[in-house]
């Protein structure tokens, strides 16, 4: 079946398809009564004023003339914007839904004839609510009104003051072109063209019908319709045009956004150049991601060094880059090259240490407080009581990965710093510490946190598994032996001084150093009691079968409460270590769970060492096992991650069992499930 398609240009340039996206197709507009409607050709800009149905039941009354109220006030004035004290209009207003419609065209058939009709725009219809910015001027001006009469005559007549007179300099092409890109300029601009006032007919008007007719094409003369008589290839060219041709319509927006299509069509040099200006800090890893796949790390690597340096494993743009020849400081006016040394000595500054002050920047190098703050911003963040500290971790395996570029950059440093120690009459061992260096925190990956934590606890349940597996053989001779380590244990002091006023030697319930039978040899001087008691070991079973985790410091306190509420005198327990606790704990069906705390962690030794119950004989102990292997490979986790591994694990688990088992084992915090004493403060 053939269908002969005619272009009609009688509309061509005046024809414009509206959408109204807030509202389903099968409630138009169609029947609303239209008031008034104004178009801004250029902008492609229409307002249409429709009326509501103020009698509709479903119309609040009050809330209308509240609105009415607070747009136009109690006076009645010919400008005011609901003459009926009752807001009983809306008005919408259009947005571009394409820059480029070229590729639209709307279409009637009719007699086996299809009539095509370019378009000229698609706008899509949306209220306006410019009626409560009216509402909020009038608000301010009641405002501002009752406080000028408040005023007294007396404050009207104030003596005269002496006042500074500045005169602008001459607006550079720089800032001009900067001004024309602005927002402010741009809706200034906008507000210039003027409305054109128009009249609406409705679909079913007479006008609309003479209207209809010219989206027919007036002449079916072939000869006057050439654009749809094409040779095959013409048509081929037409679907697929050569890409050279092809002209894509850039967006409007500000000189400086660029967007990354069109940003993967420059030479690299210049897409490197390009981020770095616009991200001013990145490690490499970040800038291979934003570049074209397949791009050569090396050919990237070669272009980053001409536009940045390198400053703890990460690159910042360079001063000069930022700051080009015979430019100065849109803030104060300085020079570039003044602009590019106060630069260049942050940054030298952020290679030999993560944070700095603001202060002892600007006394150096005498620059205006808005360029020093525009440096650190570019590279810094603000921390309380820490200064500016430089905006990203040290990148430790890209230094690893590429040592000779690290060297080179170094060098380069090494040169830097020498011309700036000419310029700002200083030397390097000014900003050294005064003692001996502390290492700065080292940011580390989450499988480096956990391999280090799983070393860490293995060492110390090495010593411990030892102990456990001679008592379990029944050894008649017992070898204790401590684990090696930088600190020793403190053991606990369980014994009651008959001269002392507090139970069983403790302060509020911990252990006091200065008791008298605090054993500081950690049990190594011959204690007779270095063995587990059974009375120790039915609190350690008393204590787990109500708590299931517990870390060895609350294992502690909980055990310092018990003693404190027994009798003077009454006191079962001698001096007793931290190992031997811990081997306690393992002889009662408990296991150490090695949770890979955070390098950074606040936590002491004995919060880092956490247990929990691993057999009771119970169907549930399957369940506590796997949540223990769980945190054995993060410190925090989420309840979906729960519910999927004892779904993978055991089937279908039921929701009142998770709730069971965090409430058995966890803590929740910030929407993160810990195991019990394992939040960070």
């Amino acid at each position: 079946m053939e269908i002969d398609v005619y272009l009609a240009k009688s509309l061509a340039d005046k024809l414009y398809l509206f959408q109204y996206p807030v509202r389903p197709s099968t409630m138009t507009y169609d029947d609303v009564n239209h008031l008034a409607a104004k178009i801004k050709p250029k902008q492609q800009r229409v307002e249409l004023e429709m009326a509501i149905n103020t009698m509709s039941p479903n119309y609040c009354r009050s809330k209308g003339e509240q609105i009415a109220l607070n747009v136009d006030g109690t006076a009645y004035d010919e400008t005011n914007t609901y003459s009926a004290k009752l807001m009983d209009k809306q008005t919408f207003s259009s947005i571009q839904a394409t820059t480029n419609t070229s590729r639209y065209a709307a279409a009637v058939f009719r007699k086996g004839e299809l009539h095509v009709t370019p378009l000229t725009g698609i706008l899509q219809m949306r209220p306006s609510f410019s009626y409560l910015d009216k509402a909020d001027n009038k608000t301010r001006e009641r405002e501002a009104a009752n406080e000028g009469g408040d005023s007294s005559q007396d404050e009207a007549e104030e003596d005269a003051k002496a006042i500074t007179v500045r005169f602008a300099r001459p607006e550079s092409e720089q800032a001009r072109q900067r001004r024309i890109q602005s927002y402010e300029f741009l809706q200034k601009k906008q507000a210039e063209e003027p409305w054109v006032h128009l009249h609406y007919h409705g679909v079913k008007d007479g006008r609309s019908d003479h209207e209809r007719q010219y989206l027919f094409c007036q002449s079916v003369d072939a000869s006057e319709n050439s654009e749809l008589v094409k040779t095959p290839k013409e048509y081929l060219a037409m679907l697929m045009p050569p890409l050279a041709e092809e002209k894509v319509v850039k967006p409007v927006g500000p000189s400086n956004v660029l967007s990354m299509a069109q940003l993967r069509t420059l030479p690299l040099g210049d897409q490197v150049k390009t981020l770095m200006k616009n991200v001013k800090v990145m490690p490499f890893a970040n800038l291979m991601g934003l570049l074209a796949s397949g791009t050569d790390s090396t050919s990237a690597l070669r272009c980053i060094q001409q536009v940045a340096l390198l400053v703890q494993g990460n690159w910042v743009v360079k001063s000069d880059v930022l700051y080009p020849k015979n430019t100065c400081s849109p803030h104060s006016g300085v020079p570039a090259e003044v602009l590019c040394r106060g630069r260049d000595f942050v940054m030298w500054r952020f290679t030999l240490e993560r944070s700095v002050m603001r202060k002892e920047i600007t006394s150096i190098i005498k620059l205006p407080p808005e360029d020093v703050k525009e440096f650190l911003e570019h590279v810094a963040a603000p921390r309380v009581n820490r200064g500016w500290e430089f905006l990203l971790p040290t990148d430790v395996d890209f230094i690893k990965k590429h040592p000779d570029v690290a060297h080179r950059q170094h060098m380069l440093w090494l040169g830097i710093q020498s011309k700036l120690e000419k310029v700002f009459n200083f030397s390097k061992e000014d900003f050294m510490p005064k003692n001996s260096p502390q290492p700065g925190p080292v940011h580390v990956s989450g499988e480096q946190r956990l391999k280090v934590a799983q070393e860490r606890a293995r060492e110390n349940q090495s010593s411990l598994q030892k102990d456990l597996d001679t008592k379990r053989a029944g050894s008649s001779v017992h070898v204790k032996q401590e684990p090696v380590s930088d600190r020793e244990d403190e053991p606990m002091d369980t014994s009651s001084p008959s001269s002392s006023a507090i139970p069983n030697g403790s302060v509020n319930g911990y252990p006091s150093a200065t008791s008298p039978s605090f054993d500081h040899t950690n049990g190594n001087g011959g204690s007779p009691a270095n063995t587990s008691s059974p009375e120790l070991q039915d609190f350690v079973i008393k204590t787990f079968r109500k708590h299931f985790v517990v870390t060895l410091n609350e294992f502690k306190r909980l055990l310092n409460l018990h003693l404190a509420s027994m009798p003077v005198g009454r006191s079962v327990f001698h001096s007793i270590s931290d190992h031997m606790l811990q081997e306690a704990i393992l002889l009662s069906h408990c296991k150490q769970i090695m949770v890979p705390f955070p390098a950074q962690t606040t936590a002491a030794a004995d919060e880092q060492k956490v247990f929990g119950l691993w057999e009771t004989g119970e169907e549930f102990d399957k369940h506590r096992r796997l949540l223990f292997d769980l945190f054995t490979k993060n410190y925090r986790v989420r309840r979906n991650m729960i519910q999927a591994k004892l779904a993978q694990e055991l089937g279908e688990v039921s929701k009142a069992e998770i709730d069971r088992l965090l409430n058995e084992c966890c803590s929740s915090h910030a929407g993160m499930w810990y195991l019990k004493g394992t939040i960070q403060s």
